[in-house]
């Protein structure tokens, strides 16, 4: 028999279905390794097929007896064709990367003997019995988590699951959540954006809708921004569903990832999978329930290739399953709030979760005043006041500076030249404390220079400041207390969720730190947030940087005011306080801000008015790469429907690729961008919907 075959992974240029046959009868979506040149790669059934006219090789094995899921194979077409991207790398997705790994089996043996190797390798796992959520609780102790049978993997926890929804915890609402939750279920197969404002209580909404799917035998998946803001809501879930809930991240090896792909597919019943944008790939066969927590963050786009948005693919997966996918934030996109207005399936939620919540005292101070700034150069005195006070009240401060390090820019006083990376040709970041040069954007760090590279000087001097000097800073002042920082240079088991039990009660009391610290915190003790340079980002020579600045101020601003103390105080330092992002995020309105950027997006013709594709073009010397993007430029111009834009560097120019600059088409139809990326040469990059322009 033949079967047209889609490849999990490109090879000597080979992608997309190639034939070939099986003496046995296999199913649509089975899962097996089969020869392509000299190598195997693993692919999947798509259909049987006639005998074809040319000689086809034979199917090597069956990787799996249960087929993977027929909407992920759909979804890994869609994302080919929508993001003209590799078929292959876009199956890959869907894939362990170990699938093609032996994996072995030991009879008469327990099921809690299936696990990992020591060299490994793994072994399949029973499958997870079905879980009948209708019947009476099963016999023995545990209320909550019920009778199970677990393997503990590091920190995987896969287990049959016997917990019937009436153990589960009674999930209280208030009006306003009632409200929302009717609001979320009307229409199947519909997309929803779920507007709460920060203290909502979006979570009980999210396991409220994930109890429902789970009545009706349906698998959820869950997603969050990144894994480090996965623990406090990973540990709500297992608290409410215990170990029908597994988790999947970057950062567990590849066996893990193996053996909870085999754990997932083979499973007969439900199952809950939260993690980060490629969790949405779980192998789940009757998913039920797609929840986008913090939909509003960049990190749900892919940026390598297969690029893609996982917000777009969820809005299609749910389509094409007739389930519902809901897309919850304080901040939402601008795009997706636009769209949700125009198809009527905004959800709002503005009322706080708890009735004590007090609103926050929002101060500006004006970083030009510098009589607010006799104290420090870098808090204000009323800002240094309130964590004095709360150091004598037992409350915690948050301070919040969006850049890491010490310094951010390095120069000689004697010739002005930058200390910049050798391979990205960026200003190196200086890190007092490992008294090094980093560069942020590809990890290149040397010691700090004595003299100047260029004229040997040595007046060289250090601009700016980052997280780790407002530490140091911090700690002069405030010698007595307990000072974390909490940012992407903090050591492998000193991040916030290695530590965030100890933060929470209060055994830190003040906390400095970039973004991580903006979203999703809720913290008892947190009566004061400081945000040092607010403007920071408004100058970013792009067209969403206002929309980031609103979404993490308001954000930084959602941490306190949250019922658990009756003090709730917010300085936020700024260059620029007339700025009118500023003004909506201190007043809270979203509503007015969106207004405010759908006008200039309308007449600047961007999303969601227009859509964008990002051309760029790299060649090793500065004079070719300019000659080659303005005759491409022009040669687009020509074209109808396109708005294209003057050629200009990229942000990051230089690297040791050589130079790249680019152009931004604009157009009212995606389909007209997506043939001008179809004829482009191959060594031009285009990425369609691009989540940003640097």
């Amino acid at each position: 028999m033949f079967f047209e075959v889609m490849l999990g992974r490109g090879v000597g240029g080979l992608d997309g279905v190639l034939t070939y046959y099986f003496d046995d009868s296999l199913a649509s979506g089975t899962i097996v390794e089969v020869p392509v040149g000299k190598m195997t790669v693993p692919g999947v059934i798509v259909k049987k097929v006639v005998q074809p006219s040319f000689k086809c090789k034979k199917i090597v094995r069956i990787l799996y007896s249960k087929p993977l899921p027929w909407h992920l194979i759909e979804t890994a077409k869609w994302i080919s064709e929508y993001y003209q991207a590799p078929l292959s790398a876009c199956l890959g997705m869907m894939l362990p990367v170990g699938v093609l790994k032996k994996c072995r089996t030991r009879p008469n043996k327990t099921e809690q003997e299936d696990g990992l190797f020591l060299d490994g390798s793994c072994r399949t796992l029973s499958s997870p019995t079905s879980l009948t959520l209708s019947g009476g609780p099963p016999p023995g102790p545990s209320p909550v988590h019920g009778n199970t049978s677990s393997l503990k993997v590091r920190n995987v926890s896969l287990s049959r699951a016997t917990t019937p929804a009436s153990t589960f915890a009674n999930i209280q609402l208030n009006p306003a959540q009632k409200m929302a939750i009717e609001g979320l279920q009307k229409g199947l197969g519909a997309t929803k954006v779920l507007f709460g404002v920060t203290g909502s209580g979006k979570t009980n909404i999210y396991l409220h809708e994930a109890l429902n799917g789970l009545k009706r035998q349906k698998s959820i998946i869950l997603l969050v921004p990144e894994i480090a803001l996965t623990g406090q809501l990973v540990q709500v879930f297992q608290d409410v569903f215990g170990d029908m809930v597994t988790v999947l991240h970057s950062k567990q090896t590849e066996a893990e990832r193996h053996l909870i792909f085999e754990s997932l597919l083979l499973s007969n019943g439900p199952r809950i999978v939260v993690g980060p944008r490629s969790a949405l790939f779980a192998p789940l066969v009757d998913l039920g329930l797609i929840i986008i927590d913090e939909e509003h963050e960049s990190t749900y786009y892919q940026e390598n290739s297969p690029k893609y948005s996982a917000i777009r693919v969820a809005s299609h997966m749910a389509k094409v399953l007739k389930c519902s996918c809901v897309l919850g934030s304080a901040t939402p996109a601008i795009s997706d709030y636009y769209l949700a207005k125009q198809c009527n399936s905004l959800v709002v939620l503005k009322e706080k979760a708890k009735k004590d919540a007090k609103k926050a005292d929002i101060r500006i101070i004006d970083f030009k005043e510098r009589e607010s700034f006799s104290r420090n150069k870098y808090f204000s005195n009323q800002l240094l006041q309130a964590i004095k006070n709360n150091l004598s009240e037992g409350r915690q401060t948050l301070i919040f500076h969006n850049r890491r390090g010490s310094a951010p820019l390095t120069i000689c006083e004697d010739c002005g030249e930058e200390i910049v990376c050798p391979r990205c040709f960026l200003p190196l970041t200086l890190h007092a404390d490992k008294y090094e040069m980093v560069c942020h954007t590809c990890g290149y760090s040397s010691r700090v220079p004595g003299s100047c590279p260029k004229c040997g000087g040595i007046s060289l001097i250090h601009k700016g400041f980052g997280t780790k000097l407002l530490e140091t800073e911090l700690k002069k002042l405030f010698p007595k207390a307990s000072i974390k920082r909490f940012d992407a240079d903090n050591k492998k088991g000193e991040g916030l969720e290695a530590v965030y039990t100890a933060v929470k009660e209060g055994q830190v009391d003040i906390l400095v730190g970039t973004q991580t610290l903006a979203k999703g915190l809720d913290l008892p003790k947190l009566a004061t947030v400081g945000v040092v340079q607010a403007d920071a980002g408004l100058s970013l020579p792009d067209y969403v940087a206002e929309e980031r600045v609103f979404q993490l101020l308001t954000q930084v601003i959602g941490r306190v005011g949250r019922g658990h103390t009756d003090k709730a105080e917010v300085f936020i330092q700024t260059f620029r306080p007339e700025h009118p992002v500023l003004k909506y995020a201190t007043e809270e309105n979203y509503e007015a801000f969106a207004e405010y950027l759908l006008k200039k997006r309308r007449k600047a013709g961007f999303p969601p008015y227009k859509y964008v594709a990002k051309i760029s073009v790299t060649l090793k010397t500065e004079a070719l790469v300019i000659k080659k993007v303005r005759d491409l430029a022009i040669k687009l111009s020509k074209e109808p429907g396109l708005l294209v834009s003057p050629p200009m560097p990229e942000f990051h120019e230089r690297t040791s690729r050589g130079y790249t600059w680019q152009i931004v088409v604009r157009a009212a139809s995606r389909r007209s961008l997506v043939k001008v990326c179809e004829g482009l040469e191959k060594n031009i990059k285009a990425t369609l919907d691009p989540p940003s322009l640097l």
